[in-house]
């Protein structure tokens, strides 16, 4: 099955789903910008590790329990029986645990130097407090006052935006470019639910010229390999946040008139 929409697709941001999806398209793009990139660069994906609330399905343990419950046939006999109310509702816990992510680094060959680093924002980022959103803009001020580029992709709805001295469009999606040169100065491309993805600039060393990244053609690649239709419920609402009403009816049209409701 094809990407049923025309850019993001908001299903992907499911908290169980969305480290698969971040893996595949760091790996996609990193592929995509290698082919275009000059004997004298490397494009390299860097892993790291953040701690993630993820909705973990159940699995069937066998375990030994602390605790024994002995029946005495003798005992019950005459007992009442009290009815057990039972629970009306089943809902997964949100378990923290460690989860892979990665960036992408376009380094020089020669001396190694890092070029431009490319961040897929994930929710760890974008997770309000100290160790979240907080850790994320030290790490852009770090960036900041170097000779590094920096292009940020924000490909979910949820959480703190990286922060620019005016709010940024309250699209649904953005992507942001500082170059070095250009400091303070950042390109924004807001983008809205019902947009396509953008074709986005890759700096690289003065006076090479910028590489092409298809968004577009890079996300409509990994849903098509990854088969997502295959867990993904189009019936149901996408995760949250709650969209807005106007994307709410432009995403029930759109669905409907693929037949996917």
């Amino acid at each position: 099955m094809e990407l049923p929409f025309p850019g993001m697709d908001p299903y992907l941001e499911l908290p169980a789903l969305w480290p698969d999806v971040h893996a595949r398209l760091i790996s996609a793009m990193c592929d995509a910008i290698q082919e275009q990139l000059g004997p004298n660069y490397i494009a390299l994906i860097t892993p790291y590790i953040a701690l993630e609330n993820i909705e973990i399905a159940p699995a069937r343990q066998v375990f030994v329990p602390d605790v024994g419950i002995v029946r005495d046939d003798a005992a019950d006999a005459g007992a009442v029986a009290t009815a057990i109310t039972p629970a009306p509702l089943t809902i997964p816990a949100q378990i923290t645990v460690p989860t892979r992510y990665a960036r992408i680094e376009i380094r020089s060959v020669l001396q190694q130097t890092l070029i431009t680093a490319i961040e897929l924002l994930s929710p760890a980022n974008k997770r309000a407090g100290a160790d979240g959103a907080d850790a994320y803009e030290k790490k852009r001020q770090e960036l900041f006052a170097s000779s590094v580029h920096l292009l940020e992709i924000d490909l979910l709805r949820a959480g703190v935006r990286p922060r620019l001295a005016r709010p940024l469009p309250p699209t649904a999606y953005c992507a942001l470019l500082s170059r070095a040169s250009r400091r303070p100065l950042v390109e924004v491309w807001p983008i809205a639910l019902s947009d396509p993805l953008p074709v986005l600039p890759v700096p690289l060393a003065d006076p090479d010229p910028d590489v092409a990244l298809d968004l577009g053609a890079v996300l409509r690649q990994v849903y098509r390999r990854a088969h997502y239709e295959r867990v993904i419920d189009y019936r149901a609402d996408p995760p949250p946040p709650p969209l807005t009403p106007e994307e709410a009816a432009w995403l029930d049209h759109h669905l409907r008139a693929r037949g996917l409701r």
